[in-house]
């Protein structure tokens, strides 16, 4: 991995391991609407300037049909999902299982794209022990009464298309800037969300929400929506979007570190023994092995 593909990747797994935490910090006192709204509006406040001060907006609006279908995919489904689940489960628990991403990755990466190179007998171990590792987590807990199942699907339907989204953008639009992708993307998110936010927010402002929820909302925009989108895509494109999913490990690690030091959330038997398999799962999986 080459120091700029190293940076992206600390960036951007620095950057996506926070949300977890603030989404839990945020749902105290605001709706999902009003969560995911505020947080595209930032987002898009920051990235579009950016993109027409590079002058690389037009062809974005070019390709509007892939870039609704990325915003879709990477953020009106997959954020609501995953904001609605953290009222129910931990934040820890809800960076985990986004953890499952790299798998969905190398699944498309195998059936999708036909990418010869993870085809290797211990890639696909590693395929098949992080997954494992992730019925572990999910079914100790569950039947330990410390999680909720279906709110537990919910995270990993929303792994899946975060996995499928930067394919759509890679191998459709893969001239397309990342910037006026993700900035048009969150404009067209805080249209679907805008109605929804309007009727639910000014109630909320109302019941004087606490200054941590502010801003909460407030990183979710800039950190998480606007540097790790931009990180991430500079980083797909040195290592391929398949192996950069991989991001994903660190952000699983920075959210329970987050979880466990700011909310004292609990370290269950589902992620001592579950854990360990999806991190040695995603080792092995995300090597580059070469077939001697």
């Amino acid at each position: 991995m080459s120091r700029r593909a190293l940076l992206m990747f600390l960036i951007a797994g620095t950057a996506w391991g926070m949300p977890y935490l603030f989404i839990k910090i945020a749902v105290e006192d605001f709706s999902t609407w009003t969560i995911v709204f505020v947080r595209v509006v930032i987002g898009a406040a920051v990235l579009i300037p950016i993109a027409i001060k590079r002058d690389v907006w037009k062809p974005a609006l070019k390709a509007w049909p892939w870039v609704l279908a990325y915003a879709v995919l990477e953020m009106v489904v997959p954020w609501f999902l995953i904001t609605e689940a953290e009222r129910v489960i931990n934040s820890g628990l809800a960076g985990l299982l986004v953890a499952t991403v790299p798998f969905f990755g190398l699944l498309i990466g195998l059936l999708y794209q036909k990418d010869k190179t993870l085809m290797h007998p211990k890639t696909l171990i590693g395929l098949v022990v992080g997954f494992a590792g992730v019925i572990l987590l999910v079914g100790i807990d569950a039947l330990s009464g410390n999680t909720s199942l279906p709110h537990v699907f919910m995270v990993i339907a929303a792994a899946a298309l975060y996995a499928i989204a930067p394919v759509v953008v890679s191998t459709k639009i893969p001239n397309v800037s990342a910037v006026a992708v993700n900035g048009m993307a969150m404009a067209i998110v805080a249209v679907v969300y805008a109605i929804p936010a309007a009727f639910s927010l000014p109630k909320e402002i109302a019941a004087e929400p606490h200054i941590e929820s502010w801003f909460a909302l407030i990183a979710l925009g800039v950190i998480c929506s606007s540097i790790a989108f931009v990180a991430f895509f500079a980083l797909m494109k040195e290592i391929g979007n398949s192996r950069a999913t991989l991001v994903t490990y660190m952000n699983m690690a920075v959210a329970v570190l987050l979880g466990i030091l700011i909310l004292a959330e609990p370290i269950t038997a589902g992620i001592l023994i579950g854990f360990p398999l999806v991190l040695i799962g995603s080792y092995f999986a995300s090597r580059r092995h070469v077939k001697k």
